[in-house]
């Protein structure tokens, strides 16, 4: 028998510090959700107390609450409201696997989606009123100083849970939680077209194996600072997107991530973002988003463009709402490689992406300055296990 390890005994019993954690899922999205009176102040402690309570960095994230995936390696940050007009703050924090850094420089539409009722169901907000099925929760985006609104359907107890609506990428159904993005338009950069162009040629480093390059791009920021590139540009089936085993087969080639990082790195300093297309990487993984844009497969498809995003150097297995607001506003801006890509919607416009089909309600006021008027998207959450979580005391020593 070996030597057995021993420690002394906390006056708790416990050698960690405990912090009270929600597990929720928003959208198709999954995501830590923590009370900001619980965590330090924002800083190099913060986001220590973060990277160790998700795992990070590590790809499995074993020590973790992260799924190893960038869809679940996610935080919300939910507490009162700092600016008149909100019900409450939410800081999106987009944790890394590769390196110790969790981004703020954007938003998470799904994340976001699980904000209303976490506020509603933690008592952030009066409880439900008699007669009250629905409520509306304004909700302070710190990481855009944008102002969302989510209407969440309620009951005595609290927000509804079962409901009618399914979404792509999600098993089921769920309570429908309409989220309203409509003051988004220029959400990091300050313009919907941060460039003043509707489209425009992009200058690329060369890189494996590719000498430098010139790509037709629309770079436009509404929810989410994004990239459009076509499709059929990078060497791909215009329809690629359509297809989740065509996409996977496409981007599983190490050589074209590579090429769209260099992609996404111009299109960062072009928006003003970062100061040379290498620190995009470093300083802003998460921010901001490329998506390959190209027409629906076919004219009795429900679908009116088709759309696959590129986000952490990873593809995304769905598609998130921040980018859905910006494809959408681009697709009804005339000049925009998206509109070209896009049939005329009749309605919300349907994009088709690896998991399915996503429809967002839009309008944008076009003339010399364009505004987007309306983003509307439906999204459902579920909260999953709520309880502590521990860190270490030596992440986040006693005082």
């Amino acid at each position: 028998v070996g030597p057995r390890c021993t420690a002394p005994a906390s006056s708790s019993g416990i050698m960690q510090r405990s912090i009270r954690t929600c597990l929720m899922r928003g959208g198709s999205s999954k995501g830590v959700y923590l009370h900001a009176k619980d965590l330090p102040a924002p800083g190099p402690l913060r986001d220590n107390v973060i990277l160790r309570l998700v795992g990070s960095p590590d790809t499995r994230q074993i020590d973790g609450l992260g799924g190893a995936d960038v869809l679940t390696s996610k935080l919300a940050i939910v507490g009162p409201p700092s600016v008149p007009g909100a019900d409450v703050d939410y800081t999106f924090g987009q944790v890394s696997f590769v390196s110790s850094q969790v981004d703020y420089k954007g938003n998470c539409g799904n994340i976001s989606a699980g904000v209303g009722p976490f506020a509603i169901d933690e008592g952030l907000l009066p409880p439900p009123g008699a007669g009250e099925t629905h409520r509306v929760v304004r909700i302070h985006n710190t990481n855009t100083s944008a102002i969302l609104k989510a209407t969440v359907p309620i009951g005595a107890h609290g927000a509804e849970v079962d409901g009618s609506t399914a979404i792509s990428g999600v098993p089921g159904t769920g309570a429908c939680i309409d989220l309203d993005f409509s003051a988004t338009s220029g959400s990091v950069t300050g313009k919907l077209l941060p460039s003043g162009h509707r489209s425009e040629m992009l200058s690329v480093a060369g890189g494996d194996g590719h000498g430098p390059e010139e790509l037709e791009v629309t770079l436009l920021d509404a929810g989410q600072p994004t990239v459009f590139v076509r499709s059929a540009d990078l060497g791909l089936a215009p329809t690629t997107c359509a297809s989740s085993v065509l996409t996977a087969v496409a981007l599983a080639d190490a050589a074209l991530l590579r090429r769209i990082e260099r992609i996404r790195g111009a299109g960062a300093v072009r928006m003003g973002i970062v100061q040379t297309w290498q620190e995009a990487e470093e300083k802003s993984p998460y921010t901001p988003f490329v998506v390959l844009v190209g027409p629906a497969p076919g004219a009795d498809e429900p679908k009116d463009l088709t759309a696959t995003c590129i986000f952490m150097q990873q593809l995304h297995k769905a598609y998130p709402v921040t980018g859905s607001v910006a494809t959408t506003a681009a697709a009804l801006l005339p000049g925009t490689i998206v509109h070209t890509a896009a049939k005329p919607p009749t309605g919300a416009l349907r994009i088709g992406h690896p998991s399915g089909v996503m429809e967002v309600e839009g309008c944008v006021e076009d003339g010399k300055s364009p505004t987007l008027v309306r983003a509307s998207i439906a999204r459902t959450a579920r909260r999953l296990m709520d309880g502590s979580a521990y860190v270490p005391w030596a992440v986040w020593p006693k005082l």
